[in-house]
């Protein structure tokens, strides 16, 4: 009976043992991605890796940081008025990757002199935000006291995606100096959901 004990509590000690160690080594098969960024703008720029949204440059960290597949993958970075920033890189397994973040702006953006305003309440705020298929920011950019897009009159398309969420879109026809809000709660739901339009 003792020795039956003894061999039984080896093997649960041998289990305790194995674990760290079969999760330390799967951990350094992925390359870890890391974002640095100065400005406001480029903190709040949306991310693309491989066309998926996964989130805005500040919050890609912590519980939130991305972890890649070793190999190539491409990483975009938009953000409206501002040229898209892309670059290719190799991740490395057990690697950390840091993606430097300088957003430019576009010389081709054109604003209206005349605008509208949209606000925004939407649950959850770090969803994205879509004006005619372009990246316009996050939800939470767009709400509370002081914060809403201003967008030129006339007919726009809103599209509210992030993933692991149901997409949600409307459209709007606005007059000159008008002010509208948009109120939704994101439903869950599978990421094979999202819109392939939002890929790309």
């Amino acid at each position: 009976m003792r020795t039956a004990f003894h061999k039984a509590l080896l093997c649960s000690l041998l289990g305790l043992l194995v674990l760290p160690a079969v999760s330390r080594g799967q951990n350094q098969v992925m390359g870890r991605l890391q974002f640095v960024a100065k400005t406001d703008v480029d903190k709040k720029s949306g991310v693309w890796i491989d066309g998926q949204y996964v989130g805005y440059v500040d919050e890609l960290k912590g519980n939130k940081e991305i972890f890649l597949l070793p190999g190539e993958h491409e990483v975009s970075v938009r953000q409206s008025g501002y040229t898209d920033f892309t670059e290719k890189l190799t991740i490395e397994p057990g690697q950390e990757t840091t993606v430097n973040v300088s957003m430019q702006k576009d010389p081709a953006a054109e604003y209206s002199k005349v605008t509208a305003e949209i606000k925004l309440k939407v649950t959850p705020d770090r969803a994205a935000v879509f004006v005619d298929g372009a990246y316009a920011g996050t939800a939470h950019e767009f709400g509370g006291i002081g914060r809403a897009m201003l967008v030129a009159p006339g007919k726009h398309h809103v599209k509210v995606d992030l993933p692991g969420y149901r997409t949600f879109d409307t459209d709007v026809n606005l007059l000159p100096n008008q002010k509208i809000t948009i109120k939704t709660k994101l439903e869950p739901g599978s990421i094979t959901q999202a819109d392939p339009a939002l890929t790309h």
